[in-house]
């Protein structure tokens, strides 16, 4: 956002100003740049030094001019430098991107053309149609580049982030916060520069600190924008899509994966859906919106991309106290507050298990973290095999709408009615919603949140509703899994916030609805938007196509070449982007006589597991990498992970089990995973009964998988009326537990933890003989005690407890 010090001290756009339009002047000393605010009534003057070869010296007139004052002053400034040239005018622009240098000059980012993609409560915002990159120093002055290859080769790594593609801005509104940040926190410039969403931060770093201003400046976010005009029982109304990508951890596909120490993740992306009247005057008189957030599993792991490998095998490292992931989810409750709903989309079972191990690990992390934590502000943790489900269930998406409801009603939304008075003036940048005219923010927990009653009696609330928490969604790549889920919930949000706005009597939107068909393609083509960043590719849009009648040979065509896009371009493409992005976040800065980027390793964890021995302490290998965070590439060495207890629950009981199966605790044929460890514990499926069977006598201490423990509030998910929506499917379940126990499987394995989406009434010892066990199962495993027939002692701490079971 252009923002700065307005008149008499006050923040632009809080009774200041915000400058729009930009002409850049030259002469052999300087550079000249003129902006002025809409009005044209506000004309400022900045001044940049080009005589210094190498530092960036940039000086801001104080003066407020009017238009012909400044035409005046351009005027004096060309009589007298009319010795050297004069005056020239160089192009008109909207704004500084910022300033980049590598081994040589300081070179200016402009945007010179703009285009206009939609606007917030009056506020336009705006993508980039064209950049301009100038170096600053006169060519008189700049210094013989004895590394000018190197430079080119910097610039065009710089110019590979393609900046009219995706990226947005707004001169008035905050967009790289949410409409409820923007209402209900008061921030402004500098602090908003340095959120999570502002993609040239570093770029703009420079100016900001030496003007104290970012009246100069634009602030980019990167993502998905889309602004449309929906109908709904004949009443029109703007939808808006906007997805934010963090600047922290960002990359490619492989080569960003999991958490870094700071507990940033890979691919972290807030999305917000925002609702309003067509029909308001300028700025709507009641507005909506809905924040939900996707990223990747928050564990040290990755993967290694390789031409001989399409599905490359997942390299997990460990953590002891899941310190990362703490991190992570602290951080998660700062900006959203409680609860944290994790909405994870992962396989349960596998035949080579890949994504199940993540899945183990992710679960016994959520339970460590959540005994610290008082019982209200326990991480809601929700697994749901999405693969397995859209196998099984006939209407997989009208089950994740029902999940989605669940979840928004206990985060609810953000609604408020804006007051007429601020309606006229039409600037959002002072929040609305304050106590007093001293900005003092408001007490959220005075305000009422959305009742998970979804047909609330009142309409039309007075008061603002605000939301307090928020879903966080992931699957493996946090692409396709996580984009259906997504629209899901955005499907189930829309009916609660098209209700509250008065447009429809009821909360609940059909999926056979045109409205449904509209919102999907809307969130299709975010998921293909965001693939293509991350991914390298299109989303895969199996469900979509699915819903549209979309042939299964022309759904099946697309999904192939996409597969084989994404391969080449993980493969191929994804080292140089990544070297892009760290140029353009600086995360990598060029030094003379250091090492050039393209000389230094692939973009890896290089603290995670990798082929070969595992290295100690005394065999540690000096080496140059990437540090894991948002600084510079660093040299260090190479120490490993602890090797000690990865808290496995029950670890040592877990081997004495798997020593039943063979001597070894592991069938011959058992893959090799590789781990920073380099062992993994793996064990046969076996049927599960009956949740009520089970868990009758405990129903507080059922598993997280499929209630969460919630002693003071109802359940996140009721399977019951998930399993009444005629999409259970005991059979083939019971179908899929015998062929895994059968003879022809005997050598598979995979890691096991109970079933979260099973929703048959399996007896225990039926299904074991069924199964054609020769012996109880459950007493096999050690599950069942022997001599009493009851559950034994460890698996009824499981159940209470949670963690990992394998057999």
């Amino acid at each position: 956002m252009a923002a700065g010090n307005g008149v008499g001290g006050q923040p632009a756009g809080a009774g200041g100003f915000h400058l729009q339009k930009f002409k850049l002047y030259e002469t052999r000393s300087k550079f000249y740049m003129i902006g002025w605010d809409n009005s044209r009534a506000i004309w400022r003057v900045l001044s940049i030094d080009r005589l210094e070869p190498s530092e960036l010296n940039i000086r801001e007139d104080a003066t407020i001019y009017t238009e012909s004052e400044c035409e005046e002053l351009l005027n004096r400034i060309h009589n007298g430098n009319r010795s050297s040239g004069g005056l020239r005018f160089v192009t008109q622009c909207y704004g500084i991107i910022g300033f980049v240098k590598f081994l040589g000059p300081y070179y200016m980012l402009l945007i010179t053309k703009r285009r206009k993609v939609g606007s917030i409560c009056g506020h336009k915002i705006y993508a980039i149609s064209k950049t301009e990159m100038i170096a600053i120093p006169h060519s008189t002055v700049r210094p013989n580049m004895t590394f000018s290859k190197n430079e080119n080769r910097y610039k065009k790594l710089l110019c590979m982030v393609d900046l009219t593609r995706d990226f947005f801005f707004s001169y008035s509104f905050n967009i790289m916060r949410s409409l409820q940040k923007n209402l209900c926190d008061f921030e402004t410039g500098h602090s908003l520069y340095e959120t999570m969403f502002v993609w040239n931060e570093f770029l703009t770093r420079g100016i900001r600190n030496h003007l104290k201003s970012t009246l100069w400046t634009v602030a980019l976010v990167y993502g998905f924008f889309k602004q449309v005009k929906l109908s709904v029982s004949g009443k029109d109304f703007i939808f808006t899509l906007i997805a934010r990508r963090s600047r922290h951890y960002a990359g490619t596909r492989y080569l960003k994966r999991g958490v870094n120490e700071k507990g940033r993740t890979a691919n972290e992306v807030e999305t917000e859906q925002i609702v309003f009247d067509v029909n308001s005057e300028i700025v709507p008189s009641k507005v909506s919106s809905v924040v939900q957030i996707r990223g990747s599993i928050p564990l040290f792991w990755s993967q290694d991309s390789s031409w001989l490998n399409m599905k490359p095998d997942i390299i997990l490292q460990k953590d002891q106290n899941y310190e990362a992931t703490r991190l992570h989810f602290d951080n998660l409750v700062k900006r959203y507050r409680n609860p944290i709903i994790i909405f994870n989309l992962i396989k349960t079972y596998e035949r080579r298990p890949r994504e199940s191990i993540l899945r183990a690990e992710f679960v016994k992390a959520i339970d460590f973290i959540n005994r610290d934590l008082q019982a209200e502000h326990h991480l809601r943790f929700l697994h749901w095999d999405l693969s397995e489900h859209s196998h099984r269930a006939k209407n997989v998406l009208g089950l994740l709408v029902k999940l989605g409801s669940d979840a928004l009603g206990l985060t609810g939304f953000f609604y408020c009615q804006l007051p007429s008075s601020l309606r006229l003036s039409g600037p959002l940048s002072m929040p609305l919603l304050v106590n007093d005219a001293i900005n003092e923010p408001i007490d959220l927990d005075k305000i009422s949140t959305l009742e998970s009653n979804a047909d609330q009696a009142c309409p039309f609330p007075t008061h603002p509703i605000l939301q307090k928490g928020v879903l966080r969604t992931n699957c493996i790549d946090c692409l396709d899994r996580t984009n259906v889920a997504q629209y899901a919930y955005g499907l189930a949000s829309l009916g609660q916030q098209l209700h509250v706005l008065g447009f429809i009597d009821v909360s609940v939107i059909d999926l056979s609805s045109p409205l449904s068909d509209d919102v999907m393609d809307l969130y299709e083509k975010m998921g293909d938007t965001l693939s293509l960043q991350y991914g390298g590719s299109a989303a895969h849009n199996k469900i979509f196509c699915e819903r549209r009648g979309q042939s299964k040979a022309a759904t099946q065509s697309q999904e192939f070449f996409r597969t084989v896009q994404r391969y080449y371009s993980n493969t191929y493409m994804d080292p140089l982007k990544q070297d892009a992005i760290n140029v353009f976040l600086g995360y990598f800065q060029p030094q003379e006589g250091k090492a050039a980027l393209w000389e230094l390793d692939s973009d890896q964890h290089y603290n995670i597991g990798r082929h070969g021995p595992p290295f100690d302490d005394k065999n540690t290998r000096s080496f140059i990498k990437r540090s894991l965070s948002e600084g510079n590439i660093q040299c260090g060495s190479h120490t490993p992970g602890s090797s000690g207890s990865s808290s496995n629950v029950g670890e040592e009981d877990t081997q004495k089990m798997l020593t039943s199966v063979n001597g070894n605790g592991l069938s011959e044929s058992t893959p090799e995973i590789l781990t920073s460890e380099r062992e993994i514990s793996y064990s046969r499926y076996i049927p599960v009964s009956s949740r009520r069977l089970l868990f009758e006598d405990n129903e507080q201490g059922y598993f997280h998988q499929i209630r969460f423990d919630e002693s003071s509030f109802s359940n996140f998910l009721d399977l019951d009326r998930i399993s009444s929506s005629g999409n259970s499917c005991e059979e083939e379940f019971y179908e899929r537990s015998s062929l895994i126990n059968s003879e022809k499987l005997s050598t598979e394995n995979a890691v096991v933890d109970l079933n979260a989406e099973t929703t048959s009434d399996i007896n225990w010892e039926a299904s074991s003989t069924k199964a054609g066990a020769t012996t109880n199962v459950g007493q096999s495993v050690g599950v069942l005690n022997s001599e009493t027939g009851e559950f034994s002692e460890r698996f009824a701490r499981w159940v209470d407890h949670g963690g990992a079971l394998c057999f």
